[in-house]
């Protein structure tokens, strides 16, 4: 059975001109999805026993194989009688065939491509150097399945290759150390989810990691003790570049420079006394460009680095520079007369073309942020997009290699599909914007104010047309986007969704007679809003698309894993299993795309990372639940935190702000730090509230739902005495009241809509007011059951 696929174009570095065979996924627990899948026989299988062999011809993998034996013995629980060397390995049953031998260390072009033909008599992988054996081997390891008789592969045959070159994840080791053995692992899991550029961000306002020999008060008197010596990060290197991983080390200049000021003082722009810096945030200490001492110190660096990382990139940072010291310097501003340097942005950029001379004496090429963008540096550089696809697409037209962060933020919890919906390259507006004869349009202002920084606003436009709604919005300094799914209730209340850099974003609004209220749901957290209707349609900036030759050079993308609320003791869970649906993003074609696949698909990857990558996000949640509980039995409190969410976006760092509390001192022991990013039960239980919406009568979604709410129904009360004894819970005791309260109305709810029962006006308002204030962030969480029960609530019908 050949699954379906169309031809797409694979924009890479790697295959410019190549187009490949890519299909929609199908139903194997494979993530990310290959390019081409043909399942041969449906009811075939490869079995497999304790007597697999495997075998590689023409390069030299024994440490792999040794390796990848060890995960089959892991996924199958057998003990694997021992590897033959002679005669009886001539005919093995995973042979794995590379076509060309390269050196071990990846580089940028490395080719990943493989192809895998599994018959009833063994599977056969053919790659064309070792990476692509690499990334084949993944997908066997995925393969493996156990239908309670046998163990086998099911008969397949697989082309595949990367759609993008450039597959990262960015750790950050800066704000909190990470040990190697942690960091080793995640490379795992890396290797696992097909990722090949591990980004490690050694040094900001909070620590220098990196050990010197040139400069060494720098790990003497910035890092707190905790940095890595030259042996550990060759350690890294080497094991990274077993698994098919680049490593790409990042030193912060010029700002995000408090660490270096403690150490090195006469290297600022600003006389100091400077101490360590513990609070989170954009700080003053910048480097001095007038100073030749600080190209010196850079020229010293770089050249420590080149010796320790082979990669011929280095990323120099270069983002959120406060150029307070600049302006306020009567030095540099008298350099900058001298030098003609009109603004602070054109002094970044003298630094970075400095920065960039000494990187190419070296061998190296300049990777940084948005910031470093000038067209005074030469397009050998590639740019990181942390401010968004318009960003990412302009300095891709203007012929700037560049790779997307931005939606891909994993140290904020935002859901799988969030993240999955990111796509790489710059799309264009894709809603018709004009209003035409016969269409009503209303436009509407809004002001969104946020915990930290300047409120968001800006406007939107919904235009009633003859095949329904359609619509747009428009961020202040940001270009058009559409909107989807606008819903319009009779008491005037509109809801809809966009993507945003905040996250999935849907306003709730009340939009009558001229005024205007409601608030954004940005992930799970309420924003209260306010605006007023506009008289005209605003003009709005067109997204930023490249033409088809410059899209060539966005090479990918980057999960980033910033760590102010993250430590080695979540690290997993923060990053795990999300991480793979970033990968998929990468590496499938474009048109993988189908949310409800891509989370069967997730669960099944999840628990197989688990037992054949040794990965830990649910071990970690376990032991931080058993550490609350103070007890091993933690199905009380594992049950009840199925109805929760941390509070997406950036709500948590900026609760944390305004209780003063945004420091690197501030503990991580909440049980909102033990969670994932989502629940799976909600939103599985939203899944059948949906179904139960479409055929009220449907007995399957209402049993599914019943069980779910009474599962919550005792949960609620099982987890009073867990949180009463603990002062770390004790502020969820009216979180878990109201999970008891909401479940049982939700059973009565669902009774009532099954029915065909009603509410009264009253018993509806007085419902909608308990889920109003359910909804409210409490101890960095959120009540996430609340979502869906609004929506069975606004199913039942009410009395007229």
């Amino acid at each position: 059975m050949l699954l379906p696929f169309r031809r797409t174009l694979l924009v890479t570095s790697l295959f410019l001109t190549a187009s490949a065979f890519a299909a929609p996924a199908g139903d194997l627990p494979l993530m990310p999805w290959p390019q081409q899948v043909e399942i041969t026989s449906p009811a075939g299988k490869f079995v497999l026993n304790d007597a697999l062999q495997l075998q590689v011809k023409g390069d030299a993998l024994m440490p792999e194989v040794n390796h990848w034996r060890e995960r089959l013995a892991q996924q199958t629980g057998w003990y694997l009688l021992p590897q033959n060397t002679g005669s009886a390995g001539e005919h093995p049953a995973i042979s794995i065939e590379i076509k060309q031998k390269v050196a071990a260390q990846p580089m940028p072009d490395s080719d990943e491509s493989y192809q895998l033909t599994v018959t009833p008599q063994g599977a056969t992988l053919t790659a064309n150097t070792r990476f692509g054996a690499m990334r084949g081997m993944e997908t066997l390891l995925q393969l493996v399945q156990n239908d309670g008789e046998n163990t086998f592969i099911p008969l397949v045959t697989v082309h595949d290759q990367p759609r993008f070159a450039w597959r990262g994840v960015l750790l950050d080791s800066a704000r909190h150390f990470l040990p190697v053995a942690d960091i080793k692992r995640q490379l795992d899991g890396m290797a696992a989810a097909k990722f090949n550029v591990l980004h490690w961000h050694l040094s900001d306002d909070q620590g220098w990691r990196f050990e010197s020999q040139k400069y060494p008060k720098l790990q003497e008197l910035a890092s707190d003790g905790q940095f890595y010596t030259v042996a550990q990060m060759k350690d890294v290197v080497a094991y990274a570049t077993q698994l098919g991983i680049r490593v790409v080390p990042e030193i912060d200049m010029p700002g995000h420079a408090s660490a270096i000021a403690v150490a090195y003082p006469e290297l600022l722009s600003a006389p100091g006394p400077y101490k360590m810096e513990r609070s989170w945030g954009v700080h003053e200490p910048t480097l001095d460009p007038s100073n030749e001492k600080v190209y010196a110190f850079a020229d010293a660096i770089v050249g420590e680095l080149t010796q320790i990382f082979p990669d011929p990139y280095l990323h120099i940072g270069g983002d959120e520079v406060d150029a307070t010291q600049w302006k306020t310097s009567k030095p540099i501003q008298a350099f900058m007369k001298e030098k003609g340097i009109a603004d602070t942005h054109a002094l970044q950029a003298y630094f970075n073309t400095r920065l960039q001379t000494i990187l190419h004496q070296h061998q190296r090429k300049m990777v940084g942020w948005d910031e470093i963008f000038h067209p005074d540096l030469p397009h050998d550089i590639v740019i990181q997009s942390w401010q968004g696809p318009d960003s990412l697409g302009a300095s891709a037209q203007k012929g700037y290699q560049g790779i997307l962060s931005t939606g891909f933020y994993l140290d904020q919890p935002h859901s799988a599909a969030y993240h999955y919906r990111n796509e790489i390259l710059p799309q264009p507006l894709g809603v018709d914007q004009n209003v035409a004869d016969g269409e009503k349009a209303q436009s509407w202002k809004f002001n969104m104010p946020r915990l930290k920084g300047k409120p968001v606003d800006g406007s939107f436009t919904l235009i009633e047309g003859k095949n329904g709604w359609r619509g747009f919005i428009d961020f202040t300094g940001k270009t058009r986007r559409e909107v989807r799914d606008i819903v319009w209730q009779d008491d005037g209340k509109v809801s809809f969704a966009v993507d945003t850099w905040m996250g999935d974003t849907r306003p709730v609004l009340t939009l009558k007679d001229g005024k205007f209220s409601g608030y954004f749901i940005i992930g799970n957290a309420r924003y209260p809003v306010t605006g007023g209707p506009l008289s005209t349609v605003p003009d709005g900036q067109p997204p930023v698309v490249p033409d088809a030759e410059n899209m060539k050079n966005i090479l990918g993308g980057e999960a980033a894993l910033w760590q102010e609320n993250i430590t080695s003791q979540i690290l997993d869970l923060k990053l795990w299993p999300r991480g793979f649906v970033v990968a998929e993003r990468l590496w499938s074609a474009q048109d993988v795309k189908d949310t409800r696949n891509m989370y069967q698909r997730l669960a099944k990857i999840d628990a197989w990372s688990v037992v054949s990558v040794g990965l830990q996000q649910h071990a970690e949640a376990a032991r931080l639940m058993t550490r609350l509980s103070d007890s091993t039995d933690i199905a009380p409190l594992l049950s009840f935190s199925t109805a929760l969410e941390p509070a997406q976006y950036y709500t948590r760092q900026h609760i944390k702000f305004q209780a003063g509390h945004y420091t690197q001192a501030e503990p991580l022991n909440r049980l909102a730090d033990a969670l994932p990013a989502e629940s799976n039960a909600v939103r599985e239980f939203a899944a059948q509230i949906e179904t139960l919406v479409a055929d009220p009568k449907n007995p399957q979604a209402a049993h599914a739902a019943r069980g779910q709410l009474e599962n919550w129904q005792r949960s609620a009360e099982q987890v009073k005495p867990v949180l009463v004894q603990n002062s770390v819970l004790r502020p969820l005791q009216p979180v878990a009241e109201q999970l008891g309260a909401l479940s049982s109305q939700g059973l009565i709810w669902l009774e009532k809509l099954q029915k065909g029962e009603t509410l009264s006006v009253q018993e509806r308002q007085q419902a909608q007011a308990a889920l109003d204030d359910a909804a409210k962030v409490q101890d960095e969480l959120v009540l996430a059951v609340v979502y869906p029960l609004e929506k069975l609530l606004g199913t039942v019908p009410v009395q007229k």
